[in-house]
């Protein structure tokens, strides 16, 4: 399996991806918002449709060339769109990404159409397609998964502050609205960056199940972060390494294995406080 030059390019992509994911992921579910991610990945959608249309009015080939640019700008105007609107108020949390889901992939779904392509022409993104990474691709991704680890952990201790209480960070002085709109934009940087290893339909899951599995075990949020992100790193080898030997999609079983994490600590965590209790006993 280390010898298959794609192998080892997607190997590198999925590591990039598990790394970066729970970063975001971890700050998302302090806030709430653990269905961001899949809002920003219906736009996404669209991004990945302008970015057809763009490549076939421009004659490129191949004409998604432009797919995964298109994905980062209409994801990252669509997240900051969407905090704005919630900040000043003008419509809920909930139904913000309402618009987002419903608008996001019906107009993905049209443009495709429009730039000469099919709906199945999106499948690929909709739920990965790792086995077309390119060399162009790690470095794309090793791009926006170092861009998203870097800002993440460099203003870990503001954007935590502003996700558990946006009243207490104002009053300490902290650009709250700034830290809001950084996040919105991390979380479609992501979004964008784990597109080739599991697909927009499934890349919350790898921002939000580690973190789940994280908080049961960890007891501090920066031990959070760090335990998702070993998480999100295992299960994306894991799933990867199954798909080389049997033939499965690789975002589906990635995530999976993620689920059977999660139920697997949450059946055995209440025997392991029993035995704990035994013993102090």
């Amino acid at each position: 399996m280390f010898t298959d030059p794609l192998m080892l390019r997607a190997l590198a992509v999925a590591v990039l991806v598990g790394a970066a994911a729970p970063v975001v992921g971890t700050f998302l579910v302090q806030r709430r918002l653990a269905l961001l991610g899949d809002g920003i990945g219906h736009i996404a959608l669209t991004g990945v449709a302008l970015g057809w249309l763009v490549g076939s009015w421009m004659g490129l080939v191949p004409r998604d060339a432009l797919a995964i640019p298109g994905a980062v700008i209409a994801s990252v105007v669509g997240a900051t769109a969407i905090e704005l609107i919630r900040a000043r108020g003008r419509t809920s949390g909930d139904l913000a990404l309402a618009l987002l889901f419903y608008g996001g992939i019906a107009s993905g779904a049209l443009v495709i159409k429009i730039a000469g392509g099919t709906n199945a022409n999106l499948v690929a993104y909709l739920f990965g397609s790792i086995s077309t990474v390119s060399t162009a691709d790690v470095v794309t991704t090793a791009i926006l998964a170092g861009l998203c680890l870097t800002v993440g952990l460099t203003v870990r201790s503001a954007l935590f502050a502003v996700s558990n209480d946006e009243e207490v960070a104002s009053a300490a002085g902290l650009p709250v609205r700034a830290l809001n709109v950084t996040l919105a934009a991390l979380a479609a940087l992501t979004v964008t960056t784990a597109m080739r290893v599991v697909g927009l339909l499934l890349v919350s899951a790898l921002m939000i199940v580690p973190v789940a599995i994280a908080q049961l075990i960890a007891k501090s949020f920066a031990g959070t972060m760090a335990l998702a992100c070993i998480v999100a790193i295992a299960v994306s080898v894991m799933g990867l390494s199954l798909t080389y030997w049997y033939d499965l999609p690789p975002g589906a079983t990635i995530v999976v294995l993620a689920f059977i994490g999660h139920g697997s600590v949450v059946a055995i965590r209440p025997l392991i406080a029993a035995r704990r209790r035994r013993l102090a006993a």
